[in-house]
């Protein structure tokens, strides 16, 4: 009998806590911060890709271009963990017309490229070398997370100016915070905005150098919600 009486009392006094929480005069409002910043990173996807009639024929020729590459990667002074090997594969390729199979192999690498100013030549010299795709290249910014931090306190500061606002003509003021949601992507880092890979090349005449990389600029966004108690 005790036993229910605690378990009634536990009930009832839970059910008084949140009819008063739904008293507490509230307003709820999103704020959204916003940063733009110029890349000084790039991570870049190539592969060399070879086909021949014998699968062993195509693997050496793929393997000795591979070999070429990550040595001419480390030549340009990039440190061995900003790059790595993504993806290997080799499969048979049969064409119905002449009722052959051949074979295709491919090395894909990813770079992390730390100084832009390096791009033209180490693409230059990985295309001489044997690469034949460049399947991508996506730009970064090293101070991300700070970036995101800072972004994260303008999107608070902007939720609390438009409570500010909301209640200036109520003769009331802009309480604590009561609750805080990130509405934000959450595939970090955000994708770069960046305009397309450009082959501007000068003419034979002798005109302005080659621009063959528009960087363009990240765009952090953080939206968030915040519901503050009102006074």
């Amino acid at each position: 009998m005790r036993k229910s009486a605690l378990i009634l009392f536990a009930a009832f006094s839970g059910l008084m806590q949140a009819q008063e929480i739904k008293q507490i005069p509230t307003v709820n409002v999103s704020g959204e911060g916003k940063i733009k910043v110029a890349p000084d990173q790039a991570s870049i996807s190539i592969s060399v890709e070879t086909k021949g009639a014998k699968a062993i024929d195509v693997k050496k020729e793929n393997d000795t271009k591979i070999d070429a590459v990550l040595k001419y990667i480390k030549k340009m002074n990039i440190a061995k963990e900003d790059f790595q090997t993504q993806r290997v594969s080799m499969y048979p390729n049969y064409d119905y017309e002449k009722k052959k199979t051949s074979y295709i192999a491919t090395q894909t690498v990813i770079v992390l490229l730390k100084d832009l100013n390096k791009y033209d030549a180490l693409m230059d010299g990985l295309v001489d070398l044997g690469i034949n795709r460049i399947d991508n290249v996506e730009f970064k910014s090293s101070k991300i997370d700070q970036l995101q931090s800072d972004a994260r306190k303008l999107a608070i500061k902007d939720a609390k100016a438009k409570a500010e606002d909301f209640v200036s003509v109520l003769n009331q003021k802009v309480g604590k915070a009561l609750t805080i949601s990130d509405n934000s992507q959450i595939n970090y880092p955000p994708r770069p905005m960046y305009e397309m890979k450009t082959m501007a090349m000068a003419d034979g005449g002798g005109g302005a150098p080659r621009e063959t990389l528009a960087t363009g600029e990240i765009e952090l966004v953080v939206n968030v919600s915040v519901s503050f108690v009102l006074e």
